[in-house]
């Protein structure tokens, strides 16, 4: 202990440097405590780093997995979109395919009825002239017969002699008509 005493009476210590025993103590003392902490701590620190490591790595692979099933879905989205939106044309198409044909069958239907009913409406005109006609031809020869009677001063009472001069005068009448037209 005199050396240390001596050693440090003689030369002036700087502070900044330590004396070598202590030097020599303290590096032994830091060997101890880094053995320690590299065999002890060191491990599990490594542990702890490599598992937040995994977990990190396995969070960016879910992560790029998951934005590679979004993408997925969403290109399944866009096609299943496209088809709707391709059926729905064909649909819209189709309608109004049918909704044309529906109306020429609705038209041609009518057409069809207008055509029968003017058909039936002639007929019926045809024979309700035929009827009035017929009606006509019986009042007027009842009529001329009654006339004729009261100028010749005779009951013309024979219904075929009656029915026989009535059709000739209303014949003759008849083709007078039927001339007058034909020189118009």
């Amino acid at each position: 202990m005199n050396v240390l005493v001596h050693l440090a009476a003689e030369e002036p210590q700087s502070p900044l440097i330590p004396p070598i025993p202590e030097l020599v103590i303290g590096l032994i003392a830091f060997a101890i405590v880094f053995g320690f902490l590299a065999k002890k701590l060191l491990p599990n620190i490594n542990k702890v780093l490599e598992e937040r490591r995994e977990t990190i790595e396995g969070g960016i692979e879910k992560a790029e997995a998951a934005q590679t099933e979004a993408q997925d879905v969403l290109e399944q989205y866009k096609a299943q979109l496209a088809e709707a939106r391709h059926d729905a044309a064909r649909l819209r198409q189709e309608a109004q395919e049918q909704g044309a044909t529906l109306i020429a069958e609705m038209r041609a239907e009518g057409q069809r009825q207008r055509e029968e009913i003017i058909a039936a409406g002639h007929s019926q005109i045809e024979a309700d002239r035929r009827q009035a006609a017929h009606a006509l031809r019986q009042d007027v020869g009842s009529l001329a017969t009654t006339l004729a009677g009261k100028l010749v001063g005779e009951s013309l009472e024979d219904h075929a002699r009656q029915s026989r001069v009535i059709d000739r005068f209303l014949d003759g009448l008849d083709e007078s008509a039927t001339k007058a037209e034909a020189v118009r």
